[in-house]
């Protein structure tokens, strides 16, 4: 049976994408079979992140009526699998939103679990994102505000029957202006998942379209998605092995023009 987990927020800027990109990295290092979907259809960011910008069949060709989902799956790094949304806006005029259900009616039954990337906030897109959902996980930063808003969220997400799986804090400051960890829990009322610490490092890693669990797999960030993803599905994990392409590597791929992924084969 597919698991469909929506990683939602309460405003944008709490990395929520940044999140979904890891630990959609991190289940699929532990033999998970997993989609992550990018549902931020107006401001998609996160084929960036991962370094799949620029292919050519996207959530948006779907939505317009114009491709089939199999068709806008590809493999990214770590062997995760991504759906991405496309930056294109003339398409924006074409979609269709309630194409999304047959979307998911293609995918459930094939996939061990489907990660949707939802838009932050509660206004129209968000709450379609998170309709496919049985299960949530809610990021949030320990600022007072984006603690209001990601309650707001859980408390909605409730009434539409989605269990929620609980809380990963991002951005942790261990600061006095800041929430602590307990009081988080305590406002949230569900169990603190993950604490990932505040790093100006992964800024260079989202530049890069590198995700910080491929280029540094032994930082403490990259064992607390290996250990979220252990968690969610249950199973203990050994710190993998991923293999690095040299600067040389790189370097030719970008002169042949080989992208260093490939679509996923049906």
């Amino acid at each position: 049976m597919t698991r469909v987990i929506a990683v939602a927020s309460g405003k944008g800027g709490v990395g929520k994408t940044t999140v979904t990109a890891n630990l959609g990295i991190a289940l699929s290092l532990l033999k998970e079979d997993v989609v992550i979907l990018d549902m931020d259809i107006n401001m998609a960011n996160l084929e960036l992140i991962l370094g799949l910008e620029g292919k050519p069949v996207t959530l948006q060709d779907v939505l317009a009526g114009h491709e089939n989902i199999q068709n806008a799956i590809y493999e990214g790094p770590g062997g995760v699998h991504l759906i991405p949304t496309g930056l294109s806006l003339p398409n924006l005029n074409y979609i269709k939103r309630e194409r999304i259900e047959d979307v998911f009616e293609q995918l459930i039954g094939n996939v061990d679990l489907i990660l949707i990337d939802s838009p932050a906030g509660l206004e129209r897109d968000a709450l379609a994102a998170m309709s496919p959902a049985d299960e949530m996980i809610l990021v949030t930063t320990p600022e007072v505000t984006s603690i209001t808003d990601t309650l707001k969220t859980k408390l909605l997400a409730e009434r539409m029957g989605i269990n929620i799986s609980g809380v990963v804090l991002n951005r942790d400051k261990k600061d006095r202006d800041f929430l602590s960890v307990e009081e988080v829990e305590a406002i949230m009322e569900v169990p603190i998942l993950s604490i990932i610490p505040e790093d100006q490092g992964l800024i260079k890693f989202y530049a890069e379209g590198t995700p910080v669990l491929i280029e540094e797999p032994e930082s403490a960030i990259s064992r607390s998605f290996l250990e979220l993803a252990a968690y969610l599905v249950d199973k203990e994990y050994l710190m993998p092995k991923i293999p690095k392409k040299s600067f040389i590597s790189k370097f030719i791929d970008g002169l042949m023009g080989n992208g260093p992924l490939k679509t996923r084969q049906q």
